[in-house]
């Protein structure tokens, strides 16, 4: 039937006026964000105050790591058994001709708990009863771009936020002189996707992590210049300040504009604390031991992970570590060797990671700070590749192992099952937004409270929603 345009209005004026609606809320609240950074209460009463964010860029085969699956060894070489409810690219692998490759590595028990850990990684298993870990963790793509993206961001495409700009957004940082948001990177280049692993997305600016290096300068062109002095630069700062001031109030709600005037306050309080942040000369002998910055394997991550420690006991709401670069013999991406491989990995890693863990327990921060281990994806336990003999894994959306600990994580705790080759989840997968969920509950954040209007809608980490694994949470 024939509908007038008069019609039309009347039935669709509702409508139409919550999009006018929406937009206005959106103006006013872009225009009232006066101090994007300022300290917000939590949602929930938690323990974690600040975050830091382990990702082994590559994807870390998770039956060579803490994935225990003796079964694999009565398959040995032979084709592995179909599993039911895979689908795309990795159920073209198991239905193609392939061998099973069990872990060359042996599985150990490690403290009260007994939990099963590779021998690869000896220091982490000695704090394996303060790690909550979850298995099946099911990621929308195979691949490593898209995989990195959804880990890191929620989505799978570039231009959402990151964890680290949601926390930000959500809690404020209590650190003026600091950025709220750290990412230190291997030092040996990026990670797949580069900045957009950090990114703030359709967030406003102050929201996106701030590059540290790990040695000199933290950040490029943070000293004062030659012969221009503290007092001149103050001077300069003003007017810049004034300058600034002045194009911002003829533009107001420009979150970019109001991002840079941030940065440039930032700057220059940054200068006299951040080098010495960076500066690991003022720590002890044994505590530089710790962390294995006296060892060329284990210095790149140890500096990492003590400056991690460094920056949250000094009020950085969120700190992401990157371990691995690209796609390379630098990532966790083993698709040949294994066995030579992901010994190299992990004695980059296990002392620093467990060195972080003990530091920030005597201290007493890591009751007040969030710990995660992730990588974008698992591996495959088996490969298609029948003559090589040096065998590697492929990549395996349905297997990722993440672990978790510090603040109301309950150690020893376990989410979730794969089953006896661990390739999925023995039962219902979880899916990553559950884990940011999870993440974001231990931070005081609820996922259904933590939104930003973008595009007509109230957008989130999680999309459509995550369900809290409770059963990681004391």
């Amino acid at each position: 039937m024939a509908v007038s345009r008069r019609d039309f209005l009347c039935r669709t004026r509702n409508g139409i006026g919550a999009l006018a609606l929406a937009n206005m809320l959106a103006e006013d609240l872009s225009a009232a964000s006066v101090d994007p950074l300022a300290i917000k209460p939590q949602h929930l009463p938690r323990k974690a105050k600040q975050c830091i964010f382990m990702f082994m860029a590559g994807g870390a085969s998770q039956i060579d790591t803490f994935d225990y699956k003796p079964a694999l060894q009565k398959y040995a070489g032979k084709p592995l058994p179909k599993v039911p409810g895979l689908s795309g690219e990795i159920e073209g692998f198991l239905d193609s001709p392939n061998r099973t490759i069990p872990s060359p590595f042996e599985f150990r028990r490690y403290g009260q708990s007994g939990r099963y850990v590779s021998t690869l990684f000896p220091r982490i298993g000695e704090s394996v009863d303060d790690l909550a870990f979850i298995h099946g963790i099911m990621v929308d793509n195979n691949n490593h771009g898209p995989a990195t993206m959804h880990v890191n961001t929620g989505s799978q495409l570039q231009g959402s936020p990151s964890v680290g700009s949601w926390i930000s957004y959500g809690l404020g940082t209590p650190n003026r002189n600091l950025p709220g948001y750290v990412v230190i990177q291997d030092p040996r280049g990026a990670p797949v996707n580069g900045a957009a692993v950090w990114g703030n997305g359709y967030l406003p600016a102050s929201y996106q992590g701030t590059l540290f290096r790990s040695t000199g300068a933290p950040i490029l062109d943070l000293n004062l210049p030659k012969g221009l002095s503290r007092e001149q630069q103050a001077k300069e700062f003003q007017f810049v300040r004034w300058l600034n001031e002045q194009h911002a109030s003829e533009r107001p709600g420009e979150s970019e504009l109001e991002a840079r005037i941030n940065a440039y306050e930032l700057a220059f309080r940054m200068q006299a604390e951040a080098p010495r942040i960076v500066d690991l000369s003022t720590e002890s002998a044994a505590t530089k031991a710790l962390y294995g910055i006296d060892n060329p394997v284990t210095e790149p991550f140890g500096r990492q992970c003590l400056l991690a420690r460094r920056l949250v006991e000094n009020g950085v709401r969120h700190v992401l570590l990157v371990h691995g670069v690209e796609i390379g013999k630098y990532s966790w991406d083993d698709h040949g060797n294994i066995k030579e491989r992901m010994p190299q990995h992990a004695a980059e890693v296990d002392q620093p990671v467990a060195a972080l863990l003990k530091d920030l327990k005597t201290r007493g921060l890591l009751s007040e700070t969030l710990v995660v281990w992730a990588s974008e994806m698992g591996r495959t336990p088996f490969i298609n590749d029948l003559k090589s003999d040096k065998p590697g894994r492929d990549h395996n959306q349905y297997g990722l192992v993440m672990w978790m600990a510090g603040g109301d994580v309950k150690g020893g705790a376990t989410a979730g099952e794969t089953d006896e080759f661990g390739i999925r989840a023995l039962n219902e997968p979880i899916p990553l937004r559950d884990v940011h969920a999870t993440i974001l509950n231990l931070m005081g954040l609820t996922d259904e409270r933590l939104t930003y209007l973008h595009a007509g809608r109230f957008r989130k980490l999680t999309d459509i929603g995550g369900r809290v694994l409770n059963q990681i949470i004391a």
